[in-house]
C-alpha cells in the first residue's frame, strides 16, 4: 500500500462522524467516516475514494487534495504531508492560505446559532453555516468569483444590506485597503493579482480607491440586513485566525431585542429551507 493510500485511510478512520455533522452511534461498523461520507464531504465519487485508498488512482489534483484535507480535518502539517505523499507540492507559503484548520472548523460547528462564515485574506468565501446562507443567500448558487466579497461589493452592489453613507464609505475604503495589504503579503499569488487587475479594469470606483494607496484592515461594523422575516440589525465582527491569515465573520444581535427574536425565527426557517448537516465548505 502506498503512503498516500495508507494515510488517507488512517485519517478517514480517525474522524468521528459527529465531528462533521453526521450521525454516529453504536450501530456503525466502520471506524470513523465511511468512504461514501468522505466522498460526499470532498465532492468526489465513492468509487474514486475507493481507488485512492487501494492505490489504483494516482496523481489526484491539488483541488481534490485541498478538499480531502478539509474534509479530514487535517492540520497544516498533515495537509502538506498528504500533498507530498500524492506526489504534489504543498501550497506555497507565498500564496493566500485557504486551508481550514481543525480549530476553525470546530468554531464554525459550535457557533451554529449565529450567522458565521470564513474568508481568505483575499476575501474569498471558504466556509459558512446554514444561518449565514439563510441571510446572505446560498453561496453554492454563485460562481467562485461571485463569492468574493470585494468583487460583489464593487461589481454587484450590496442588495439586502443597509448602512448609512459614512459606513458605506468606510466599508468600501477598508475593503480595498485590506486587499492591498494582502497583495503585499502574497506578491506571488497569481489569482490575487488577477482579481485586483480585473477589479481595477471593471470598477472605476475600485480603481479610484486603489490609487489612493490607503492601508488598513477591515473593521467591525453594524448593518441592517433584509431577510424573509424582516430587517435585522446585526453587529458584524471580523476575527483573525493566527497563523492561517483567515477571517471569521460573525453576525450577532443584542439579546432581548426584536432583532434577536427575528434572528431566532430565521434560524428555524433556514433549517427548514436549507439542507441540514452543519457547515458547508466548497473550494471550486
Amino acid at each position: 500500500m502506498s503512503e498516500f493510500a495508507s494515510v488517507l485511510r488512517s485519517w478517514r478512520e480517525r474522524v468521528r462522524p459527529e465531528a462533521v455533522g453526521l450521525p454516529g452511534g453504536p450501530g456503525r461498523r466502520t471506524r470513523g467516516l465511511r468512504r461514501e461520507e468522505l466522498a460526499a464531504l470532498a465532492g468526489v465519487s465513492v468509487d474514486y475514494v475507493v481507488r485512492l485508498e487501494q492505490g489504483r488512482a494516482t496523481h489526484p489534483s491539488a483541488q481534490l487534495l485541498g478538499a480531502l484535507a478539509t474534509a479530514l480535518r487535517l492540520t497544516t502539517a498533515e495537509r502538506d504531508h498528504l500533498y507530498r505523499a500524492a506526489g504534489s507540492a504543498p501550497p506555497a507559503h507565498g500564496l493566500v492560505p485557504r486551508h481550514i484548520t481543525p480549530g476553525v472548523q470546530r468554531l464554525v460547528d459550535r457557533l451554529g446559532d449565529v450567522p458565521l462564515a470564513v474568508f481568505t485574506a483575499a476575501h474569498d468565501l471558504l466556509l459558512w453555516n446554514t444561518l449565514w446562507a439563510t441571510i446572505d443567500g446560498d453561496p453554492l448558487q454563485r460562481t467562485a468569483l461571485e463569492r468574493n466579497v470585494v468583487w460583489r461589493h464593487f461589481l454587484r452592489g450590496h442588495d439586502g444590506i443597509e448602512w448609512d453613507a459614512v459606513h458605506d464609505e468606510e466599508f468600501a475604503r477598508d475593503l480595498v485597503a485590506d486587499l492591498r495589504s494582502a497583495v503585499g503579503r502574497y506578491p506571488a499569488d497569481r489569482d490575487l493579482a488577477d482579481l485586483v487587475s480585473r477589479l481595477r479594469r471593471d470598477s472605476p470606483e475600485f480603481e479610484r480607491r486603489w490609487d489612493s494607496a490607503h492601508i488598513a484592515e477591515h473593521r467591525s461594523s453594524r448593518k441592517r440586513v433584509q431577510t424573509p422575516v424582516g430587517a435585522i440589525e446585526v453587529d458584524c465582527d471580523v476575527l483573525s485566525v493566527p497563523g492561517g491569515d483567515l477571517r471569521v465573520v460573525v453576525y450577532t444581535t443584542a439579546p432581548g431585542t426584536p432583532d434577536a427574536d427575528r434572528l431566532d425565527l430565521l434560524r428555524v426557517m433556514g433549517l427548514q429551507d436549507l439542507a441540514p448537516g452543519g457547515a458547508e465548505s466548497r473550494e471550486r
